[in-house]
């Protein structure tokens, strides 16, 4: 069934990932992956690449760009890493943009025992 507003041809989708079905073994994109422009867009450069890139000028959510791009987020990843191997695009996974020492597991037990002793 074909949802208003969206076209989920399979066509246009093969045609949008040079008949690609997946990122590859080890891609890093999860749909909480943060996701930078590292580029501007260049003359010629697919739509749906321009547009991540402009959506990724702060760091945005692999499934928010999928959301605004209304594309599976399968479809998104391929595009993310065809960006990420031209070097347009970094990705870093949420827990590692954490400081090392914020979410200490001996802070943490601190806290419940302190919480539980309320």
């Amino acid at each position: 069934m074909r949802r208003p507003g969206r076209d989920d041809a399979p066509d246009r989708l093969y045609t949008l990932t040079g008949g690609r079905s997946r990122s590859g073994h080890g891609s890093p994109f999860d749909l909480v992956t943060l996701v930078v422009a590292e580029s501007e867009p260049v003359p010629g450069m697919q739509s749906e690449l321009v547009t991540i890139l402009r959506l990724a000028e702060r760091p945005v959510a692999v499934v928010e760009l999928a959301a605004e791009l209304r594309l599976p987020v399968s479809i998104t990843r391929v595009l993310l890493t065809d960006l990420l191997d031209q070097g347009r695009v970094s990705a870093r996974h949420p827990r590692t943009a954490t400081p090392a020492g914020l979410l200490d597991p001996n802070l943490l037990e601190q806290v419940l025992v302190g919480l539980r002793n309320l």
